[in-house]
């Protein structure tokens, strides 16, 4: 039996460091995992990209190929965008698809891909009007949001701690969006 394919996309943003231990639980839980990084989080983990594509078996992804290439990827099963920076969130919500992520899971919407979200911002971002908007938006159109109690909260600026990412809760929340009935 095939695995089904989790595409894990995240920003630049602290726990996107602790993505390979991620993906070796993701895979543990039984996913084909594929890599897709924010631009600025792949010159974070820019060291360690080939390591990350040997482990998931598939090159780590960032930007969008050129006309005519093949896609590399197999068609994903799910979407886990974990963690999301305020511009990912905002940019997805409104839309705005300049970079390959967000065209992806904007475009995802539309093919019915199950997707959850974890944001990771701190409080002084969440105070922008436009941040609960763009997260009603990505509630409305489908995407289980794990935010506020029981997914994150969002800490005062530059007191966040990576170590309390909630990687565990986000993992069943895609598995969950995926298959609802076998985790009822």
């Amino acid at each position: 039996m095939t695995k089904p394919t989790l595409y894990l996309f995240g920003s630049a943003a602290p726990p996107v460091h602790d993505v390979a231990r991620v993906i070796e639980e993701a895979q543990t839980d039984g996913w084909d995992v594929c890599l897709g990084l924010t631009p600025t989080a792949a010159r974070w983990l820019g060291d360690s990209l080939d390591a990350l594509g040997a482990l998931t078996g598939h090159p780590v992804r960032w930007e969008y190929r050129m006309p005519g290439q093949p896609d590399v990827w197999p068609k994903a099963d799910a979407i886990l965008v974990a963690p999301a920076t305020f511009n990912t969130i905002n940019a997805w919500a409104l839309g705005i698809t300049d970079k390959w992520l967000v065209g992806v899971v904007a475009e995802g919407i539309g093919k019915l891909i199950p997707m959850a979200m974890v944001p990771c911002v701190n409080r002084a971002y969440v105070a922008h009007p436009q941040f609960n908007r763009s997260i009603d938006t990505l509630w409305e159109a489908g995407v289980r949001v794990l935010y506020g109690e029981g997914g994150f909260v969002p800490n005062a600026p530059g007191r966040g701690n990576p170590d309390l990412y909630p990687w565990r809760a986000a993992l069943d929340a895609v598995a969950d969006v995926r298959d609802p009935a076998s985790n009822s």
